[in-house]
């Protein structure tokens, strides 16, 4: 887990050793334990900051040179490198480090753009191929890894986030658009456009993608090597599936606690966090003591989790660790935290997750182990019942349909759900229409958001705004999944544990098992009004009941309602709100309206978003 950094120009003051060394200076965070710098005294230089994970030795260490001919920058994981490292050595491939890094190397030589389907990881990285004159850069499938890019006439510059260039004198300039989108809708990203941020002129490798750049020519081509498939569906009995993913967990998990430090996992009390404790403890087995649980705890809060962890904990013998994150600490920390993110966030949510990781460094633990992606592949949100619900109405399953409505009110769950939905089971291109235009009716509408903002949205055509056609459970999770969600959530966790020189791991996000989820019939993920079915009935008898079947349980949700609440944390959001009238992208009257205090996952959770864009704007 790394920084890296690149500068390919023909022009040496454009790549000197000095814009390179500034570059990775910003990402010291990333890299606390080493630095490496090299250069191409014609073309190309390359920076990269250590985290060592792998391999702590000096033949761990970058940019790392293979064959006379390939330099690599590397940020990220490859957990089966030792199995393509076995396969290489029988193709005759020689190794002189125990790094993952090295292994990649071998592979792209052996199998070019195609090695990118041999790995199971998590990485962004960059190989100069001083024969052919070309740089290529891939990113995993799901973007756990960042890799964000300049082009302009005569230089091409590469980093593992933004700071890196505005080191270097990029000038930082906001994306109206962008930022349009974020005050209005809380959108973080943009859809329809995977490569686009908060700024001008940088732009992000989308996930599951690659490049290559052409260093005589300059010219830059970018290619999907990824796709999920949402509409083969697989038979599957039962007892199969369940066999199936108990194998694929085992695995998964098996191959993400390798490392050469010390591990522990994020434990919030739910069941995809405990899932994975469970099968690190089967891992483990007599060395479960070395493994310890991280957490975030709000004693007296409605939406506490203690006793969940503390029956987890208890039940697989497992040291926890908690931490209580408060408004003094949220006001004390948010500069920093908001510095780290780059672009703006939805919620208080993060700063739990950046008060574990923060815990966790102080415990001297490098490693962690998050359960990130099991919502989105098994449908776990609570959002996801009236789609499936949609899907069977108009299957004309009208016993089930009434089953699972009878299952949800049973088990406690609110389902929005009216003509409208019955609607939209059978019209959905219709109904995708009509949320795209109540989007833009709800930037137009805005009260406080200037003229000179909203005229960003001027247009059809607009590219910030895109809803997906769903005539079936999976196509709503494959939406979230591979084009706008879950990408945004590793964006959090990337830059939150980057800060603290922590490396999270997301055995969900294993390829064989997103296949597998997405290969399911929707009833093996939502059944008799429960959400995550065959996860669920997998755990079952693994771990205590209380936990397998709960579903009051919706990822870390800090007490920001009772934060905002205080004056101080008003007074705060008050100066961001003067500071983006002084932008002119509020109105005056926006000062006027008294701060609301909102949950962390109530909608239109309009200050928070004020807030997180002011400093955006004015972090340096």
């Amino acid at each position: 887990m790394c920084g890296i950094a690149g500068i390919i120009s023909h022009e040496p003051l454009r790549r000197s050793k000095e814009r390179i060394r500034l570059m990775t200076d910003a990402l010291r965070h990333r890299g606390p334990d080493g630095e490496g710098y090299w250069s191409d005294e014609d073309v190309i230089s390359l920076g990269h900051r250590r985290l060592a994970i792998i391999d702590l030795t000096p033949a761990g260490a970058q940019p790392m040179h293979y064959m006379n001919r390939y330099t690599i920058v590397y940020n990220g994981e490859i957990y089966n490198y030792k199995e393509l490292k076995e396969d290489l050595l029988k193709q005759g491939y020689a190794f002189q480090s125990q790094s993952d890094t090295e292994v990649i190397l071998a592979a792209y030589d052996c199998y070019k753009e195609r090695c990118t389907g041999y790995f199971d990881g998590m990485f962004a990285f960059a190989i100069w191929d001083k024969i052919e004159q070309t740089l290529f850069a891939a990113r995993d499938r799901f973007g756990e890894k960042p890799f964000y890019y300049t082009a302009e006439a005569g230089c091409f510059t590469f980093a593992s986030e933004m700071k890196a260039f505005w080191a270097i004198g990029t000038p930082k300039v906001a994306d109206m658009k962008m930022m349009l989108n974020y005050l209005a809708l809380g959108y973080v990203q943009n859809p329809a456009e995977k490569s686009q941020t908060f700024f001008q002129n940088v732009f992000s490798l989308p996930p599951a993608h690659y490049l290559k750049l052409d260093a005589t020519q300059y010219k830059l081509h970018i290619t999907a090597y990824f796709d999920v498939d949402k509409q083969t569906i697989k038979k599957y009995s039962e007892s199969d599936a369940i066999r199936t993913l108990d194998q694929l967990l085992q695995q998964s998990v098996k191959l993400r606690l390798r490392s050469d430090v010390p591990t522990g996992s994020s434990l919030s009390g739910g069941l995809d966090s405990s899932t994975l404790s469970y099968y690190i403890h089967e891992a483990k087995g007599s060395s479960i003591r070395q493994h310890t649980c991280f957490s975030a705890v709000f004693p007296g809060y409605e939406k506490d989790e203690s006793a969940h962890i503390q029956t987890v904990c208890e039940a697989l013998q497992m040291p926890c660790i908690s931490t209580t994150p408060t408004a003094d600490e949220l006001l004390s920390d948010f500069n920093r935290m908001a510095y780290h993110q780059e672009e703006p966030f939805p919620s208080s949510s993060i700063f739990a997750q950046y008060k574990i990781f923060e815990l966790a460094a102080r415990n001297n633990v490098k490693v962690l182990i998050d359960g990130q992606g099991a919502d989105e592949i098994f449908a776990g949100y609570h959002k996801y019942l009236h789609w499936y619900l949609q899907e069977v109405i108009s299957r004309h399953r009208f016993g089930k349909y009434k089953k699972e409505r009878q299952m949800i009110a049973k088990n406690r769950i609110q389902v929005r759900w009216d003509l409208r939905n019955i609607i939209a089971a059978f019209l959905p291109s219709h109904v995708a229409i009509a949320l795209e235009k109540a989007e833009y009716n709800r930037i137009r509408n805005h009260p406080f958001i200037t003229k000179e903002l909203k005229d960003c949205a001027k247009g059809r055509d607009w590219e910030g705004v895109h809803k997906p056609i769903i005539t079936k459970l999976n196509d709503i999770l494959y939406f979230n999944t591979m084009r706008n969600g879950l990408e945004e959530l590793l964006r959090f966790a990337d830059r939150n544990s980057m800060s603290h020189g922590i490396e999270v791991r997301l055995p969900f996000l294993q390829p064989d098992i997103v296949h597998f989820a997405f290969s399911l019939p929707s009833s093996f993920k939502i059944q008799d009004g429960f959400t995550k079915w065959i996860l669920r009935k997998t755990m079952e008898n693994k771990l205590p009941d209380s936990i397998v079947w709960r579903t009051d349980k919706v990822g870390y949700e800090p007490p920001q309602k009772s934060w905002m609440n205080d004056a101080r944390v008003q007074d705060f959001i008050h100066e961001a709100k003067k500071s983006l009238v002084q932008e002119k992208l509020l109105k005056p009257a926006a000062l006027q309206k008294a701060v609301k205090p909102m949950d962390a996952h109530q909608a239109d959770n309009f200050d928070w978003r004020y807030l997180c864009a002011a400093h955006m704007l004015h972090t340096p």
